[in-house]
């Protein structure tokens, strides 16, 4: 036989092993029912993992790039997964870094679009025009429908980590020193008042602190009046230099401001302009100002406590995060009306009011849970501090892991928009801790009113009963012992 005829004979023969041995790189492309079964296994196989199926039909080239990627990625997640196992705070600490959030973004988006255009090419790979019909349909589908389910998840996953390294950024301060719990509590100082006007003439209407057992969770809200009067200020507090004897009213009469609570940020900031910031050097570098930091000393010496931070709602903005949250569920006790006020002395409530909200159970929407915090005319202003805290619990219990994520956006966006802390970024993990430990126990709240359990005298406070009432509140086996 002549050489030619062997390699005639033998040509052949090694054609077919091949398309036996490595149907999926070089099939027989005139067996329908082959491709089909070709078509099925390429479109799952290039989902479940990314470059496999150029791998095994197309490129190696980009497959291996692919099978690369994706082995990365299944290594990053199982290494962080493993930290959040054995090293949660320092993993937590290291996730909640506005630049890693921004990072995993990337590597998110980077990641999509290259498992859509592994995808978008195996299906060039499967060759529909040789498979069975309708089943080139079915296989045309699936993977339209993977590739939609790819794309849905990073379009679902990116703009939230950014939401949440903008948030972070905005929100949290990253230069403020981190102070560790004091007697056992995280207590924080939270404001509440309206920016509308301008801040020169910003008042805190509302004031209470914040106290977070550490180990625990659980939550006391202590309600200080904004119209509390002589507030002593902490040892060693610059404005205990300037005021021995406590906040006293009218010591500056170009100024004239009285000696309640939420004229302090007056007193240090506004009509000492030209001492505010050498009475608190430290004070903008680390997030806050001159006038927090004189209301965080009164408010030390109102409560007996230490209170490294605080956290400032904006109410002018504050509907937004309601809204954000998709409202909140508020029993009613007394119709309220919602609008400014009278225009004169006694005017009904009925001429002015601009609407009202009514007794009983109620979902209320940003707008009407504003009215509901701020409505005054009607009420005392105990009754007033009494329905702040009691929306504030209700916001609260609409912040869920599920509710949270699933307007991740929104929340981010208002809380940006409405929220200023001195609180650091590297506290975040442990106070994520503990609101998962506080969200199956009731929040206790403290009034310091003459309705409150200890009847306190608004114009003179007796600031020790206090101290020693709020000890036995936080430390209550301290206390019976």
């Amino acid at each position: 036989m002549t050489v030619a005829a062997m390699a005639r004979t033998r040509t052949p023969l090694r054609s077919s092993a091949l398309v036996e041995t490595r149907p999926m790189r070089h099939p027989d492309a005139a067996d329908a029912a082959l491709m089909t079964r070709r078509g099925w296994w390429l479109v799952l196989l290039g989902w479940v993992i990314p470059g496999s199926a150029q791998v095994l039909a197309g490129s190696r080239r980009l497959g291996r790039f692919g099978l690369g990627a994706t082995l990365l990625s299944w290594v990053l997640v199982a290494v962080g997964a493993l930290a959040l196992l054995l090293w949660r705070d320092g993993a937590m600490t290291i996730l909640l870094n506005p630049l890693v959030l921004l990072a995993l973004a990337a590597i998110v988006v980077a990641y999509g679009v290259l498992w859509i255009v592994l995808s978008i090419d195996t299906l060039r790979l499967v060759r529909l025009v040789r498979t069975q019909s309708p089943a080139r349909f079915g296989i045309a589908a699936l993977a339209i429908l993977l590739m939609v389910v790819t794309g849905g998840t990073v379009a679902y996953a990116a703009p939230r980590l950014v939401a949440a390294s903008n948030a972070l950024g905005s929100i949290f301060a990253a230069s403020a020193p981190v102070v560790p719990p004091s007697e056992g509590y995280y207590n924080i100082l939270l404001l509440g008042a309206d920016s509308g006007d301008g801040r020169d003439s910003m008042r805190f209407d509302s004031i209470s602190v914040v106290s977070i057992n550490a180990s625990t969770g659980a939550v006391t809200i202590t309600g200080i009046p904004r119209e509390l009067g002589a507030a002593p200020f902490s040892d060693g507090s610059p404005m205990q230099a300037l005021y021995p004897n406590g906040f006293e009213g009218h010591a500056d009469p170009s100024c004239g401001w009285d000696d309640w609570m939420n004229h302090i940020r007056q007193a240090a900031e506004i009509c000492r302009e030209d001492q505010g910031a050498s009475l608190y050097p430290d004070a903008e570098r680390h997030g806050s100002s001159p006038g927090v930091e004189a209301t965080k000393d009164a408010a030390e010496g109102v409560t007996g406590l230490e209170i490294p931070y605080y956290a400032f709602i904006d109410m002018n903005g504050f509907a937004a995060l309601v809204d954000a949250l998709g409202g909140v569920d508020i029993e009613v006790s007394q119709r309220l009306p919602k609008g400014g006020g009278p225009a004169y002395e006694g005017q009904p409530a009925e001429d002015w009011a601009i609407g009202w909200i009514e007794p009983g159970a109620q979902h209320m929407d940003g707008d009407t849970a504003q009215w509901y915090a701020r409505s005054r005319y009607t009420t005392s202003d105990w009754d007033r501090m009494q329905r702040q805290r009691q929306l504030q619990e209700a916001i609260l219990a609409q912040f869920t892991p599920e509710n949270v994520l699933t307007r991740f956006q929104d929340v981010a966006r208002a809380g940006t928009a409405i929220v200023e802390t001195d609180i650091p970024q590297s506290l975040l993990p442990t106070f994520l801790d503990l609101a998962v430990e506080a969200k199956s126990q009731a929040v206790t709240s403290v009034e310091l009113t003459p309705e409150g359990p200890i009847a306190v005298d608004q114009e003179s406070p007796d600031f020790a009963a206090i101290h020693a009432y709020l000890e036995s509140v936080l430390h209550p086996e301290e206390s019976s012992g």
